[in-house]
């Protein structure tokens, strides 16, 4: 595993430190993080575009990182992901999310997203990353606890849909030999482990459909994030290290009421604020074997961004392990060869 690094999503802004890729990185590795990943939505830091199609570009911002002390450790697409599939309901809401000249034109919109996918299929290649993050998008989520009953057939057709979308962007990233990490994330039609499990099958179990681990929005939903990591450890190819909390009550529970986050009964938190057995999931994802990234997702109601962002290197850090080489108890080895194996166990 290797980290800490930071997600510089929620601290982009438009003064110093937080509105130029070489001011954050230094900020970053100042607090301790190795390593940077990038929202590629944040044009203050990075053009996408140029970086999908000019090695001096490229050149550039790799040498940016490294000379103020961090790697880039992934691109994010999860705003432009988000735009491949859109449920009408939602048209006006996520329009905010795409350039101006693409709104009202819901069409228009969903080919540029795709474009920006495919440019961050190459942009990652040409940064030599080997995982990027997105969302999958929905056209389901409305019928997510649904009344009157779903028609039969429905989600089939969802997930058909919403893989068929997705596949020329899966292949492009098969050809960048890049995996696309979903982060799993209710809003999104990849919410959980089946719907997990739905999509892959959709796209024939495409090799590059994998999942970035995010313990904070299993904790929202009620999900054993331990189990998961056993049974998805496989996929799992990115990690973003997020609190949260639940605490429901005789009046609200896991859909929370319309109310704001910090009443919520669910809710996230900074790292170590909040109920999720950090401990056991870093010990999970070494016993797996994880090669990635830890990295710092800062979202919470109550906290200052900035003392989040101070209290996250130190906190990933200490949870980081260094995995052994040899057994504890190598020294009372007796050794064993095959002829010695079996007199032990009483054949010869």
């Amino acid at each position: 595993m290797k980290g800490p690094a930071i997600f510089l999503a929620q601290f982009v802004g438009n003064e110093a430190p937080f509105n130029s890729l070489a001011s954050m990185c230094k900020w970053a590795a100042d607090l301790g993080y190795k390593g940077v990943q990038i929202p590629t939505w944040a044009t203050q830091l990075v053009d996408l575009q140029k970086l999908a199609e000019s090695k001096d570009y490229v050149d550039e911002f790799k040498g940016i990182a490294q000379s103020n002390g961090v790697e880039i450790t992934e691109l994010s697409t999860h705003l432009q992901g988000q735009l491949v599939a859109v449920h009408p309901a939602y048209d006006s809401m996520f329009d905010g999310f795409a350039p101006a000249e693409y709104r009202n034109n819901p069409k228009a919109r969903t080919e540029w997203a795709v474009q920006q996918l495919k440019y961050a299929a190459k942009a990652s290649q040409n940064l030599g990353l080997n995982a990027h993050a997105t969302f999958s998008g929905a056209l389901l989520w409305h019928t997510v606890y649904p009344w009157p009953q779903r028609p039969a057939g429905l989600v089939e057709t969802g997930f058909k849909e919403l893989a068929e979308r997705w596949m020329p962007i899966l292949n492009a990233f098969d050809e960048a030999g890049v995996d696309v990490c979903y982060e799993i994330h209710p809003g999104e039609d990849l919410h959980d482990g089946v719907t997990f499990e739905r999509f892959l099958a959709a796209t024939g179990n495409h090799k590059r459909v994998n999942l970035l681990y995010d313990p904070s929005h299993f904790v929202l939903q009620q999900l054993d994030y331990l189990q998961y990591i056993d049974i998805y450890h496989q996929h799992i190819k990115m990690f973003h290290v997020k609190d949260a909390e639940f605490n429901p009550t005789g009046r609200s529970g896991v859909y929370g009421g319309y109310q704001d986050w910090v009443d919520r009964p669910g809710r996230f938190r900074s790292l170590g604020d909040g109920q999720v057995d950090f401990k056991s999931i870093f010990s999970k994802l070494s016993q797996y074997n994880y090669e990635g990234w830890a990295v710092l997702e800062w979202e919470c109601a109550l906290k200052h961004p900035e003392d989040g962002a101070r209290e996250g290197a130190p906190f990933i850090q200490s949870h980081m392990i260094r995995r052994t080489e040899r057994a504890f108890d190598d020294f009372a080895g007796t050794g064993s060869d095959e002829a010695y194996n079996r007199k032990v166990l009483g054949l010869d």
